[in-house]
């Protein structure tokens, strides 16, 4: 919780990403993380030396040849999927994400699994980067590379002409990256803003490949709003520097390759999680329950002359979410942030087949698990896991008393991951500000509750503790705050109403 402090430490320029990696290892080690990787892993990382040898003896089928391409941030280096879109007859698509088979690296109870179970997810701090996996695994031999060939666990679906998914399949395969592409340049080009960019016109094919893409996760985006999935977006704030030296907060803007990729993983891991439900698996799903603060969700709504249902309702949510952001898009992420507090946190939960899911609120679906990113989150590595066994009608590899216990771990690191993260975050956001103490600022409040009242500033993206000035609001009302105290040690940043 966020105690008043009188520090205000002074931090030079060249001391600034230093500053912020000694304070993410310090929050990493308070809340059970681990910045290092353990002697054993160490040890037994040694031992790898080369990817796992694609051999077409085996039941993965060759597509070395299709036209895969990545698209991920700028920066990325661990790579964990690909797609590639077909036109089929009578307005259907087929498309496939092909994901990077960690497992035929990291093997169940290995030192690195262990350390991985540890952390359970890559921590993605401002000054640094703590991956899940050995950098020599995630960014080299398990990433999906390019120009190198991999083995890949390939979603295959069938998509309707109006974005529906009509057939899917799961298997294994032998793929090739032929194009490494980032999300801001392709968006743009989607988006017709930029010419197309040089590494998809020097590719044969590829530009009208994604362009297939793109219509098609487009079809299935709508589809899924329709059906009451909900468009929010918050503001992600990336931390600029200049040598090591922090200079700015950049916000991450959503675009249409981004949008790409995310409408193909949900459609993935919808089918992943019912493939394993067909074959009589156990799964660990991703679920977000109705919103425990539905009545202060309703309440937003009538402030903005829009009636919501007294029970939740995921379709009258979205209709109030998307009028909203046509009425104000500069301000709806803060909006949107206010009602993402509101709905609640995403948890993991064990299932067997055959049980009542709990569903995705927010995604307005039932069937969803988390399979795309195992080089990311451990959770993926372990449906990964799940799926070869189903495909090669092995036994299964964990018990669901182990899958209870993983999925409540993965919930309670994840939270804490997440914790770490804003927290550099707000530390990264200290530095900037502690030369603005006294300025005043326009913001939204973003968490009212025993432990305290939170506000985000609406023209920079930092969020902050409200220390007088609070009785009375709530989640959403937009109020007038002065900055009176920043701890850049502590990730502190204080306002009080004015």
């Amino acid at each position: 919780m966020n105690t008043n402090s009188n520090s205000n430490p002074k931090t030079t320029d060249t001391q600034n990403r230093t500053t912020l990696q000694n304070i993410a290892r310090r929050a990493m080690l308070t809340r059970g993380l681990l910045p290092e990787f353990s002697p054993q892993a160490v040890a037994e990382l040694a031992w790898i030396s080369a990817p796992a040898k694609v051999s077409l003896a085996t039941k993965a089928r060759d597509l070395r040849d299709l036209l895969w391409a990545s698209i991920d941030n700028d920066d990325s280096e661990d790579l964990d999927q690909l797609t590639f879109a077909e036109t089929m007859p009578e307005g259907k698509t087929k498309i496939q994400v092909a994901v990077a088979d960690v497992d035929a690296l990291v093997k169940k109870n290995s030192a690195i699994d262990r350390d991985a179970q540890q952390n359970t997810t890559s921590i993605y701090t401002a000054a640094q980067i703590f991956p899940m996996l050995p950098a020599k695994l995630s960014t080299n031999l398990t990433s999906l590379n390019l120009n190198e060939d991999r083995l890949a666990m390939v979603v295959e679906m069938t998509i309707g002409p109006e974005g529906s998914l009509l057939d899917s399949d799961v298997y294994q395969a032998a793929v090739r990256n032929h194009a490494k592409l980032a999300y801001n340049s392709v968006g743009a080009w989607l988006e017709e803003k930029t010419p197309v960019p040089q590494a998809v016109a020097a590719l044969a094919g590829l530009a009208e490949n994604l362009l297939l893409q793109d219509r098609a996760a487009q079809k299935m985006k709508s589809l899924r709003h329709a059906q009451g999935a909900l468009s929010l977006e918050t503001i992600e704030a990336k931390s600029v520097f200049e040598g090591d030296k922090i200079s700015d907060l950049q916000v991450e803007e959503k675009n249409r390759a981004k949008e790409i990729i995310e409408d193909f993983m949900i459609a993935a891991n919808g089918v992943t999680v019912r493939y394993l439900s067909s074959r009589n698996i156990p799964s660990i799903r991703r679920v977000v329950r109705i919103p425990r603060r539905w009545d202060r969700i309703v309440e937003i709504a009538a402030e903005h002359a829009f009636k919501l249902p007294k029970n939740p309702n995921a379709r009258k949510l979205e209709m109030f979410l998307t009028m909203m952001k046509e009425a104000d898009p500069l301000r709806f992420p803060d909006l949107s942030l206010a009602v993402i507090k509101l709905l609640g946190n995403g948890e993991y939960v064990a299932e067997l087949p055959g049980e009542e899911a709990t569903g995705h609120f927010g995604l307005a679906v039932k069937d969803y698990t988390h399979s795309t990113a195992p080089n990311r989150r451990y959770t993926d590595l372990i449906t990964q896991r799940l799926l070869k066994a189903a495909i090669e009608e092995r036994p299964v590899p964990y018990s669901l008393d182990e899958l209870d216990f993983l999925a409540q771990n993965c919930t309670k690191k994840e939270d804490e991951a997440n914790k770490v993260e804003r927290q550099v975050g707000k530390s990264a956001a200290a530095l900037l500000l502690q030369s603005r103490i006294g300025e005043r600022f326009d913001a939204m409040v973003t968490g009212a509750s025993e432990k305290g009242t939170w506000a985000r500033l609406l023209d920079i993206p930092v969020e902050g503790m409200l220390k007088s000035g609070f009785k009375g609001i709530d989640v959403g009302d937009q109020i007038s705050v002065e900055l009176v105290l920043v701890d850049v040690d502590q990730g502190f940043i204080d306002f009080r109403q004015v």
